[in-house]
C-alpha cells in the first residue's frame, strides 16, 4: 500500500528544513529535492505552517523555515495533519444498510481505524530529528 503523498512531502520538507536551519528555503528548492511540483509542496507547507511546524517569510530571502525543535515533531503528528483516515476504505461513511457491500465497508472501516491507532503508537517513536540522524548516518 503506497504511503500518502502529502505525508511523504511533509516529512521530506521537514527533513530538508532541518538540514538547513540557518536560512529560509524556497518551495521550489524543496520541490526539486522531493521531485514534486512546487504547488504541491506549498500546499503541504501551508498545512505545516498552520499547525505551527514551520514558519514562512515573504519577499526576497523569504521562504520556509522549521519552527522549533525537530526532536519534538514526531511522525504521528505529521501523519495526523496530512494523512489521517487514508487507511480507511472509501465509502465507509455510507448510510447503515444491511447489504453485504455496506456492511463490509463498515467492518473494514472499524478494523482500519484500529490499525491506524496502532500505526500512531508506532509513528510516535520517530521524530524528524531521528530521521535526520538516520539520513546522516546513511550518507
Amino acid at each position: 500500500m503506497p504511503v500518502n503523498r502529502e505525508f511523504t512531502l511533509a516529512v521530506h520538507s521537514l527533513l530538508f528544513l532541518d538540514a538547513k536551519p540557518e536560512r529560509y528555503a524556497r518551495s521550489a528548492e524543496i520541490a526539486s529535492s522531493a521531485q514534486a511540483h512546487p504547488v504541491q509542496v506549498r500546499k503541504v507547507l501551508s498545512v505545516l505552517r498552520d499547525c505551527g511546524y514551520v514558519e514562512s517569510k515573504e519577499g526576497i530571502g523569504g521562504g520556509f523555515s522549521l519552527k522549533g525543535d525537530s526532536s519534538r515533531i514526531n511522525l504521528w503528528d505529521i501523519y495526523q495533519v496530512t494523512a489521517e483516515g487514508t487507511l480507511r476504505p472509501k465509502g465507509a461513511e455510507e448510510k447503515v444498510s444491511y447489504s453485504l457491500h455496506s456492511s463490509t465497508n463498515t467492518l473494514l472501516s472499524i478494523i482500519f481505524t484500529d490499525a491506524e491507532e496502532h500505526l500512531g503508537d508506532f509513528l510516535k517513536n520517530y521524530t524528524i530529528a531521528d530521521l535526520s540522524d538516520l539520513w546522516d548516518k546513511s550518507r
